[in-house]
């Protein structure tokens, strides 16, 4: 294949060719229309990302208040920022369905491309299995039966076919859906910092943490890791952002900041007007917190933008992995079946559902284990998930070239 064909598949104009006239020189397409601009793109960066405070607490548990708090307004420029400034050069440079997955094909050939996509979209996987598990998790305390056996996983497998179709839909929908989660679930996040402000004694900020309590550094740097990275997972979708030259830049700038206060705010209001043992900083702390200082309405509010959070981070990293497919299709990593779209609503369609409702099964166990999302994405990266697609690749390799 030459370089001129894969620049085409993937949505990348060659030189001397209008980007959107693109493979049809002497003519106007029938062009697919371009459906992200700025203010979804950066909702929906800001899902792949965080989709809030929520998992930021044990940094606090891990190393003290002050730690935490450096932490997280210095991690930023030592990994986000870098990240996030990759993603706009690469995503600018090859504004292709694909990401991540061009970029390794482009550098180091297509053997290389196929062990990035086939981890990545493994991983992709494992995370958003765990996502309807979370909402159930947070249902079954209003409604007892969701607790355990059949009725339980019913309802993982109707979330995963509802939100799947919410996906399915576009993402011009999935978009403006990142938003109006986005606003909903900081709602009392930004309540409760501002309810805190009088009860706010600057001193606490300036804790190394409670005596007798040790630091657990792998749990600190994990929390923050976590917690601020995957920018570039947003990379997938370049070729459906509008002016995606102009548009991913600005998006990501605005997305790290938006992200960074997002997680900062909450945590210097909570350290500042709660003072609790060190232990009790476990994730989902910060809907005690609420409680603590507005009452149990605040803290329902928030337990409330959990759910919603964890269906816009399910929307936002199954549109990167959808597209992501799609990416690998273009470059004959997959067979074109992976690329093909629906004719109603012009999205990929050709999805691994029934991978990922195994997974949401799975994953279940890992979930009640660890009771966080973070605990259960991170057991899902374990070595034995690690060995298994080390021949997936090789597979699509031969299948397709």
């Amino acid at each position: 294949m030459t370089q001129l064909e894969l620049q085409s598949r993937n949505g990348v104009a060659p030189p001397g060719m209008d980007e959107e006239n693109l493979g049809h020189p002497s003519e106007q397409p029938a062009k697919t229309p371009k459906k992200l601009t700025l203010i979804p793109l950066i909702f929906l960066i800001y899902f792949e990302v965080a989709g809030g405070p929520y998992g930021e607490e044990p940094a606090v548990q891990a190393a003290g208040p002050l730690l935490a708090l450096l932490g997280f307004l210095l991690f930023p420029f030592i990994w986000s920022v870098p990240e996030a400034l990759i993603t706009a050069e690469l995503s600018t440079a090859f504004p292709g369905n694909g990401g991540f997955v061009i970029w390794a094909e482009r550098a180091f050939g297509p053997f290389f491309g196929s062990l990035m996509g086939s981890w990545k979209f493994l991983s992709g996987v494992i995370n958003i299995a765990a996502f309807p598990v979370l909402c159930v998790d947070y249902l079954e305390k209003i409604i007892h039966p969701l607790e355990s056996g059949w009725p339980r996983h019913i309802s993982i497998l109707i979330s995963t076919l509802v939100l799947s179709f919410v996906n399915y839909t576009g993402l011009a929908i999935v978009g403006w859906a990142a938003v109006l989660l986005g606003v909903i679930s900081l709602s009392p996040f930004i309540i409760m910092s501002l309810i805190a402000i009088p009860k706010i004694q600057p001193h606490r900020w300036l804790s190394l943490g409670q005596k007798g309590v040790k630091r657990d550094w792998n749990l600190f740097f994990n929390t923050l890791f976590w917690n601020l990275n995957f920018w570039d997972n947003v990379s997938t979708l370049a070729g459906e952002v509008d002016k995606p030259q102009k548009t991913f830049p600005r998006a990501l700038l605005v997305a790290v900041v938006f992200t960074c206060l997002a997680y900062l705010v909450p945590l210097f209001a909570v350290i500042g007007a709660v003072s609790v043992d060190q232990r009790d900083w476990g994730s989902g702390f910060h809907a005690d917190a609420a409680e603590l200082i507005a009452g149990k309405w605040l803290k329902v509010w928030i337990e409330v933008g959990a759910v919603l959070s964890a269906i816009g981070l399910f929307e936002a990293q199954l549109s990167s992995c959808a597209y992501q497919l799609e990416g690998m299709a273009n470059l004959a990593i997959l067979p074109k079946l992976f690329g093909s779209r629906a004719k109603w609503f012009n999205t990929p369609w050709f999805r691994d559902a029934s991978g990922v409702f195994f997974f949401c099964l799975v994953e279940e166990k890992v979930a009640r284990n660890k009771k966080t999302l973070q605990g259960a994405s991170q057991d899902s990266g374990t070595s034995s998930h690690v060995l298994n697609p080390i021949c997936i690749p090789c597979s699509y390799y031969g299948y397709c070239h």
